[in-house]
């Protein structure tokens, strides 16, 4: 990894990787089998799991969670405290009570779409597509697909601009 700086208290794991002039902060773990491409800044305390996929040139702001199977295009801002999901059906438990493992759920990642911008706080159901361009306002709730260049927000998120 030339040109990447690390924060000497971040998590990265030694098979990630980093992209030329990335920045991570401090408190913030990535997980094995991630990719972040170049130029980016990933803020403190953000979590990129597993096998996530990051483009060029983003911006992960504070306390963001980037939950496995998600992919994220290039120019992609994510706000602080932003969260990806990719369960449908979370739960810690099976109905006997043994706990879950991996073989119990089916992922349903994010895809957020190349110079798309989510607000802070908001919440991105498993399996939804942000289009291009797109905004998702602070807070939101998003349950569906946005349009490329939608403005959705609300809860549930509703497109009100196009």
């Amino acid at each position: 990894m030339e040109n990447v700086t690390i924060h000497r208290l971040a998590d990265v794991s030694s098979d990630a990787i980093i992209g030329e002039g990335t920045r991570v902060w401090g408190w913030t773990q990535v997980m094995p089998g991630v990719t972040i491409g170049k130029g980016c800044n990933i803020g403190t305390h953000a979590t990129i799991d597993t096998g996530v996929t990051i483009g060029d040139n983003c911006k992960v702001q504070a306390g963001a969670r980037i939950y496995h199977g998600a992919t994220v295009g290039n120019g992609v801002f994510i706000g602080p405290n932003v969260v990806l999901t990719n369960d449908k059906h979370p739960r810690a438990v099976n109905e006997d009570f043994t706990l879950k493992t991996n073989d119990d759920w089916v992922e349903e990642g994010v895809t957020v779409k190349d110079g798309a911008a989510i607000g802070a706080c908001s919440v991105i159901c498993p399996g939804v597509t942000i289009g291009e361009f797109a905004t998702v306002g602070a807070g939101s709730v998003v349950t569906r697909d946005v349009p490329d260049h939608a403005t959705v927000y609300g809860n549930p998120a509703r497109v009100h601009d196009k």
